[in-house]
């Protein structure tokens, strides 16, 4: 009689025991290789993660150098990440049409628990997105990152940078306060711009894309129902599925084209440095391996061995996780000192004064403002097409994966900083206080106004003076160089007037205290 009782105690035990050891025995399931305390667990755990996978076994410890790319690409992806959770939270209170959108974010920002807080932290990420994929972006430009193997990666990664703008931009209309509806409202009179050359060239009855593409972006005539629906896809759905799309590519082929860039000498660089060296590798391998041949490839790893590379687990793992850490508190910290703003409710009728786009496309509503057509679709299209060219323009190898490096260098940078902010703010000033073309001449075609205006201008000064510089320094790279950074200070000094400087009816005015009493 005592056997089944005996019997019955031990399958308890059983139970008991297989409880406590269920969630050692879910990490062992997760993580296959076990503990990564080996270079060949370390190795096993990135290649059985599906996360890490995309990141290369051993990283080569000047990829690890913060002077090297300063973090700026994780941060992007952190501030996505960040915007990704927050925007699914404020999904779940938001109703996308007019009726109810902007009740639905007031009851966010002033009845839901954290609601507040939590659009604060949206918006300040999406900001953050925005401002470390143009840096990022500019550090992939100033070292190199942009030549062999790397072509494709660069358009990728431009890719990048237009669907986050993008993102940004469909988010602003949600609210659907004044400050949005205005504000989607220029920005589909910019999509509209072409009829300003279809209109002057008397053909929009027949041939009319800028309708066109304000219909596509809109789905009507005007700012409504349609185009909050079409805001509201585009921004929950379709583009964060192609952020992702383009992400994943990305940071493929940078492991698939032999990592971050570096100096061709950058271990002689790195022998020169005081400090501890890892060893390439910390424990004596459990087992033997053997090199069957040695073959000839296109492969950047080709002639390339393991010396000053470390296991990217921990080492790269817990870098990302740093700069990730850091990005959340800047989000944090923005997100407890300022608000997201929210305006009153969309009225049609009452147009803002000044209406302005999100801050980041100010510079193209300050060269709107002399032309539509040039200033928000001609100057951004040769900007656009320009960037995409320079790596199959630029064919040179000196000074790869250097800041600046090249032909000139930091110098050139410096001189092309001065010669870009001090073109800008000449042609600025000169417009501001004595006009252009058509104050001047009224009668004057509108063609006219839209082949010369101060856009138009300013980027062929620019152009001329990459040609200088290529000629002066017998080198594309010059060029190239000189030709981004004026592009990036006029950028700066158009989105600076436009944000600090434009009041009503787009005057300038040196601060908002001096704008008209009503």
């Amino acid at each position: 009689m005592s056997a089944p009782v005996i019997e019955q105690r031990t399958a308890l035990r059983v139970f008991r025991d297989n409880l406590l050891a269920a969630p050692r025995r879910l990490l062992d399931s997760a993580f296959r290789s076990g503990k990564p305390h080996t270079d060949r667990t370390r190795s096993n755990f990135v290649f059985g993660n599906v996360f890490l996978h995309l990141h290369s076994v051993r990283t080569h410890r000047w990829t690890l150098r913060w002077a090297t790319t300063a973090g700026l690409g994780i941060a992007s992806t952190a501030a996505f990440l960040i915007t990704l959770v927050t925007g699914v939270l404020l999904m779940f209170y938001y109703k996308p049409y007019p009726d109810a959108a902007y009740d639905s974010i007031k009851d966010i920002h002033f009845v839901v628990p954290t609601g507040r807080f939590i659009r604060n932290i949206h918006r300040w990420a999406a900001n953050v997105m925005v401002v470390t994929v143009i840096l990022h972006m500019a550090r992939a430009f100033y070292t190199g990152a942009y030549r062999k193997p790397r072509e494709f990666n660069w358009l990728i990664g431009m890719g990048l940078f237009v669907t986050t703008l993008g993102l940004s931009f469909t988010g602003y209309l949600l609210p659907w306060d004044q400050l949005a509806y205005w504000a989607i409202t220029i920005g589909a009179n910019i999509a509209q711009s072409p009829r300003e050359v279809t209109d002057a060239l008397g053909i929009t009855e027949w041939f009319d894309p800028g309708g066109f593409q304000r219909l596509l972006l809109l789905g009507s005539d005007t700012v409504g129902a349609e185009a909050l629906i079409r805001f509201y896809l585009l921004h929950v759905m379709l583009l964060p599925l192609v952020l992702t799309a383009l992400m994943a590519v990305h940071f493929w082929r940078i492991r698939k084209d032999g990592g971050i860039v570096r100096p061709a000498d950058a271990d002689q660089r790195l022998a020169k440095r005081e400090e501890a060296v890892y060893p390439v590798f910390t424990e004596a391998p459990a087992k033997t391996y053997q090199l069957a041949a040695i073959v000839r490839g296109r492969t950047t790893a080709v002639g390339r061995g393991p010396e000053n590379t470390v296991p990217s687990m921990p080492h790269l793992f817990y870098a990302e996780l740093a700069v990730l850490m850091l990005t959340a508190a800047i989000c944090l910290a923005l997100s407890l000192v300022s608000d997201a703003p929210l305006k009153e409710l969309a009225n049609p009728a009452v147009p803002e004064n000044p209406a302005k786009a999100p801050w980041y496309f100010l510079g193209l509503q300050e060269m709107v403002a002399f032309s539509a057509f040039m200033g928000g679709i001609g100057i951004p299209s040769i900007v656009i097409i320009g960037l995409g060219l320079i790596p199959f323009l630029d064919r040179e190898e000196s000074g790869t994966g250097e800041w600046f490096g090249g032909p000139g260098g930091w110098p050139l940078v410096k001189q092309a900083t001065a010669f870009g902010l001090g073109t800008a703010i000449l042609i600025e000033a000169l417009v501001i206080r004595f006009g252009w073309i058509r104050e001047w001449f009224p009668g004057v075609s509108q063609l006219v106004v839209t082949l010369i205006n101060p856009g138009t201008v300013l980027t062929l000064i620019y152009g001329l003076y990459s040609v200088w510089l290529v000629r002066r320094y017998n080198s594309t790279r010059a060029g190239a160089l000189g030709l981004f950074t004026v592009f990036l200070c006029g950028f700066l000094v158009l989105t600076i007037i436009g944000v600090y400087f434009r009041g009503p009816n787009w005057e300038f005015y040196w601060s908002p205290s001096d704008w008209p009493k009503h």
